[in-house]
């Protein structure tokens, strides 16, 4: 008879208030269209993982399918690689091309890593916080500056897969919450004149030859300068010398469709069911989240400071607000800056240069993944 109400007696309030959160992701999935794609399996593979006796999980001894694709795809590495090629498949490196100068915006936007990771370090001196001390777990936690879920996904997974799940919830969460998070920031780092400034577009034909040889030359050389960062840049080159060779436009498609679609779905509710109530319900869980914002704060800032910088040297002006865009959250930042153009001056049209500040974020942050997976394990030993 015991066993017939247990999953009632087995209930606890941790995880109540688990399945709360996991339905406050699926309704900003919903009703605020905040990464439907993500929040909303992540949302529901919370809820799964956190019903009494977690059978999606395990059971008597046996995993169950969610602990299957967990094993399979996570701790693999395989879901985030695959994801990154649908996203090397979606990018357009033309309008970076065009805008050479704007590839800097792309490394400046990643300066919230760095910085977080230092903020970690310190906080690793507070008593109960002794695990940000490990610089693996530092590094995990500051790579959601990224603004690039795979790569913080694949990040955690390596260094830190104890927090993967709020890892996961901040990078995605703060990824579609762009458009509230950088305007206030650039606004308060510029002036009126400066976010009026117009700029030239440059309408040049872009030799395919080049755009066929980019992806293979960027793959070699990440092989070269930092070898354990291939996977991540090999992955997202090939997707995109799938899109540009112009002989495997089915393939090209594929990826960009049925791939993207297919992996971002398992990928979501696994991350979820890395989300349980022991694990997720503890204070560090909150302060991760909250640095994930310090991240985003400064890749921002860090951006916008960096074109301010550059405009003390060059005659003809940027507008400081396109360096915002170099974060790899693509390509929402650059639709948030043409956005804050037009509300300043109705015919400022920077949409060009903020799309080439961000679609070379989305390169920055995998090549600062990249680095990040090269030198901490060296600084650790």
């Amino acid at each position: 008879m015991q066993e017939l109400f247990i999953g009632f007696t087995s209930f606890t309030w941790q995880s109540g208030v688990m399945l709360v959160i996991g339905g406050a992701l699926i309704a900003l999935a919903i009703l605020k269209e905040y990464e439907p794609m993500l929040l909303l399996p992540i949302g529901f593979g919370t809820i799964l993982v956190n019903l009494p006796l977690s059978t999606v999980w395990a059971y008597q001894g046996d995993p169950g399918f969610l602990q299957i694709l967990f094993n399979a795809g996570i701790r693999t590495e395989l879901f985030p690689l695959l994801i990154f090629i649908a996203v090397g498949a979606m990018c357009d490196f033309g309008p970076m091309f065009k805008n050479p100068v704007m590839m800097f915006f792309g490394a400046a936007a990643q300066v919230g890593i760095f910085a977080t990771v230092l903020v970690v370090l310190l906080l690793g001196n507070i008593p109960g916080l002794e695990n940000f001390r490990d610089l693996k777990v530092a590094s995990a936690i500051g790579i959601i500056g990224a603004a690039d879920g795979p790569t913080s996904i694949f990040v955690a997974a390596r260094f830190a897969p104890h927090y993967l799940g709020a890892i996961s919830v901040a990078a995605y969460s703060y990824m579609s919450m762009v458009p509230l998070i950088q305007p206030p920031i650039i606004r308060l780092l510029t002036t009126k004149k400066e976010r009026r400034i117009n700029m030239v577009s440059h309408d040049k034909d872009i030799p395919k030859s080049l755009k066929i040889i980019f992806p293979i030359i960027v793959t070699v050389i990440a092989g070269a300068v930092a070898p354990i960062s291939v996977p991540l840049i090999g992955s997202l080159m090939f997707g995109n010398l799938l899109r540009e060779c112009g002989v495997l436009e089915r393939l090209s498609q594929s990826a960009q469709n049925e791939l993207a679609s297919l992996v971002t779905m398992l990928l979501g509710i696994t991350i979820g069911s890395s989300m349980k109530a022991e694990y997720f319900l503890t204070p560090t869980t909150i302060l991760i989240l909250a640095l994930g914002l310090v991240a985003f704060v400064f890749d921002t800032a860090g951006g916008v400071l960096f074109a301010k910088f550059l405009n003390l040297f060059r005659r003809e002006k940027i507008n400081p607000m396109i360096g915002a865009a170099g974060i790899s959250a693509f390509p929402m930042s650059a639709r948030v800056i043409q956005k804050m153009a037009t509300a300043e001056d109705p015919h400022c049209f920077v949409i060009m240069h903020s799309v080439s500040a961000n679609v070379s974020g989305q390169i920055g942050s995998v090549i600062a993944g990249g680095i990040v997976l090269a030198l901490v394990p060296l600084l650790v030993h």
